[in-house]
């Protein structure tokens, strides 16, 4: 009875222990899940190497920054060091009586200063005396200079404007006129006395030439003056009036003298042949001026000389002309033997010439 009860409690248990061993020895262990920390392990790991070699480049940065520290501090401390030197060498030349202490160093610099008074002005007076940068205590220089003159040839432009239009003007309402004198000037028509005829017939235009030639020979005239050595500082409108008055005055005084001579000594028609032929060439020296006035003008020093000695070769070859075209008509009129000619040539044209080159240049020596 009681194994019977025995026996009934121990087989549920030994089924029990047996299904147990069974299912442990069949089947297979669940799968092990892995944190989520060890499955960011290796992203971890590289996040780790770049942080140390973000900071293996800092460390090599701060480094190099650390030696190039040294470097301007030595340099700034050997700068320093020969300034003091020189500061020393400096001051030693300046002041070189200086009160020594029996237990300190004479120093190059002056020591710092606290009271004021004559005692800081002495003080800062030898600081800006050793200064090695600034001569705070020399002499002072005066630089060169050179008061500015403006050059602007506004007003020469302006003028050959108005004589060249001037000139137009007359080349334009007395074309005629200007043609008969072109053909008795280069002769290139053997009507010679039937033109002169017909030129002598129009004054006006003939008294318009001759002002021309007075602008245009005292603008020459002015400008020989001007450029040189004499008449550099006298202005230049004064000058160019004086040339204008000085030239009118001239053949004015010519012209009366020669009518005057011709009425005495009843030689009018000689005398009014050689007005004629002198008067010609002028105005044709006036109008072959007007291109040498405008290179002289408007060029330089070099070209200028060049221009002015052509012009004076052509002014004297012009006179030349003058005196043989004036000497065959003025032997047909009354009977003059070439000496008288040359006596008359130096009388009335080459002494006055002379007379006045040598006053003017007087008075120019004068101003």
């Amino acid at each position: 009875m009681h194994v019977q009860k025995l026996v009934f409690l121990l087989f549920p248990c030994l089924l029990f222990f047996g299904n147990l061993f069974a299912q442990t020895d069949t089947t297979t262990p669940p799968p092990v899940q892995q944190p989520r920390d060890t499955m960011l392990a290796p992203v971890h790991h590289r996040m780790v190497r770049s942080d140390s070699a973000i900071r293996a480049d800092s460390i090599a940065r701060a480094i190099r920054r650390h030696r190039r520290d040294s470097l301007r501090r030595d340099s700034l401390r050997r700068d320093t060091a020969a300034r003091h030197d020189t500061v020393a060498r400096h001051d030693s030349a300046v002041a070189p009586a200086v009160v020594s202490r029996p237990d300190s160093s004479v120093s190059a610099t002056p020591p710092p200063l606290k009271e004021k008074g004559p005692e800081a002005i002495v003080y800062w007076s030898r600081v800006l005396a050793v200064n090695p940068y600034f001569n705070f205590t020399g002499k002072p220089v005066q630089p060169p200079f050179q008061p500015h003159r403006a050059h602007s040839k506004d007003s020469f432009f302006y003028l050959l404007v108005a004589i060249l239009f001037y000139f137009a003007l007359i080349r334009i309402f007395f074309e005629k006129y200007f043609s008969n004198l072109m053909t008795l000037f280069f002769r290139v028509s053997l009507r010679q006395q039937q033109i002169r005829e017909q030129v002598l017939q129009t004054p006006l235009p003939s008294l318009l030439l001759n002002i021309l030639f007075i602008i245009t020979g005292g603008l020459y005239a002015c400008f020989l003056l001007y450029y040189s050595r004499f008449t550099s500082s006298i202005n230049f409108w004064i000058l160019y009036l004086d040339c204008i008055a000085g030239l009118s005055i001239i053949y004015l005084g010519k012209f009366l003298v020669l009518k005057f001579c011709g009425w005495v000594f009843n030689i009018s028609r000689a005398s009014d042949t050689y007005i004629f032929v002198v008067f010609l060439v002028n105005k044709m020296l006036g109008i072959f001026l007007l291109p040498f006035l405008i290179l002289i003008t408007f060029s330089g020093p070099e070209a200028r000389e060049i221009f002015i000695t052509i012009s004076v070769v052509m002014i004297f070859i012009m006179l030349i002309y003058r005196v043989v075209a004036a000497y065959r008509p003025v032997r047909s009129e009354i009977k003059l033997t070439p000496f008288y000619f040359f006596l008359y040539l130096c009388a009335f044209e080459i002494a006055p010439l002379l007379l006045i080159y040598k006053v003017l240049l007087s008075y120019l020596e004068k101003v």
